[in-house]
């Protein structure tokens, strides 16, 4: 099967944030990488789709609750 990649932008005070969350965990089977830009960062998720959709989804969704 083929990797997925998703990208969620991450506002500047939330990046560090969630840096050191996904630092800190192990993420599996979903590999990151984090790529800053102007006011904030984007963050892309790798690996299968499911879940890195689901990763995203989540993502998407803390960043709209904090």
């Amino acid at each position: 099967m083929t990797d997925a990649t998703y990208v969620a932008f991450v506002p500047s005070g939330m990046s560090a944030k969630l840096r050191s969350v996904l630092q800190g965990e192990d993420t599996g089977a979903v590999t990151w990488r984090e790529r800053k830009v102007l006011f904030g960062s984007e963050f892309y998720f790798s690996g299968p789709p499911g879940l890195v959709r689901a990763t995203h989804a989540y993502v998407s969704q803390w960043v709209v609750k904090h």
